[in-house]
């Protein structure tokens, strides 16, 4: 574990989190401006490709071309007894229904900016660094079965506080759930779709596949462009899933996460206390980083979500992807 700690050069904060969110800063760091990068041959819009990686990186789209051929499963249990109270405290300052899923996209937000490379997607047996965070999630307009139900994709900058996450998230759900009759722009466009006969869809479907492997993003509205998608089944009630990857599209990362439940837990003096946990279950497209390299992001955000004070503040430096 020491070893694996000293390793970790991307996020260095991570052992220091305890010693930082006692102190809360009394104002927040300047915002990180992204650098201006000229856009090259092989680059989308939405993502540069990446040059320097590792030869085997480049061969693995290859030898695995397919998402569902690099899914990996990954699960976890978060003690959230301090998340909670976190939680509360925000919805007493006025931020109202503050919850767990709030900070969990902070977190994940916080790790991107660390370790860039889990905001990597592959495209075209490519592998790209994504030009943004952005966070794809199904929503219902109420909690009925018949309820229309629709994705949003809400953006994030790398240095976005769990608050101001909060604020975009809400924004973009409060809009939709607003209208009388619910219907984002992914709506707009599926429905328009859905109204071909069956033989021409099946071609549109294979026409969008052809330029986006090409590097052409016909259709960048759609809910299968993202860093990551994310799902509530505590919101459900049920303990959580395994979801798998779309084939379609270049969402690298879905991530699932359960209802609260009490575990017993032993400290190191062999003590019980009865702890609140969630459990999280996280499909991966392995091609866009090695396993390493998602274990660290992944036990970054096991921190920010124990010790979440730390999102209250700008990261120290945002991390780029390599060229």
């Amino acid at each position: 574990m020491e070893e694996l700690k000293e390793t970790i050069q991307p996020a260095e904060a991570v052992e220091e989190v305890e010693a930082e969110v006692s102190t809360a800063p009394e104002q927040l760091k300047e915002r990180y401006v992204a650098p201006k990068r000229r856009r090259r041959w092989g680059d989308r819009k939405d993502g540069r490709l990446l040059r320097t990686i590792p030869p085997m990186s480049r061969l693995m789209p290859f030898i695995m071309p397919y998402r569902y051929d690099a899914c990996n499963q990954f699960s976890d249990s978060f003690d959230v007894t301090e998340a909670d109270k976190y939680c509360r405290r925000k919805i007493r300052e006025g931020y109202t229904n503050f919850n767990f899923m709030h900070l969990l996209i902070a977190a994940y937000v916080r790790a991107a900016s660390q370790y860039p490379a889990i905001n990597r997607y592959v495209a075209g047996q490519r592998i790209y660094a994504r030009n943004e965070i952005s966070v794809v999630m199904t929503i219902k307009k109420s909690m009925d079965i018949d309820a229309v139900d629709t994705c949003i994709r809400v953006t994030f900058a790398p240095d976005d506080t769990a608050v101001e996450i909060y604020e975009k998230f809400n924004k973009v759900i409060e809009a939709y759930q607003a209208e009388e009759e619910a219907k984002s722009s992914l709506d707009g466009i599926m429905d328009f779709f859905t109204k071909f006969p069956r033989f021409i869809l099946r071609g549109v479907v294979r026409l969008v596949k052809w330029f986006d492997y090409h590097g052409i993003v016909l259709l960048p509205d759609l809910p299968f462009y993202g860093s990551m998608i994310i799902t509530s089944m505590g919101s459900l009630g049920i303990p959580t899933i395994y979801h798998h990857l779309y084939e379609f599209g270049n969402l690298p990362v879905f991530l699932a996460f359960g209802k609260k439940y009490y575990k017993l837990v032993m400290d190191h003096e062999g003590n019980l206390s009865k702890r609140r946990h969630i459990d999280l279950k996280v499909v991966t497209d392995e091609r866009i980083c090695d396993g390493f390299y998602y274990a660290s992001a992944f036990k970054y955000i096991k921190k920010l979500i124990e010790h979440p004070e730390a999102l209250d503040e700008r990261p120290e430096q945002v991390v780029e992807d390599v060229d």
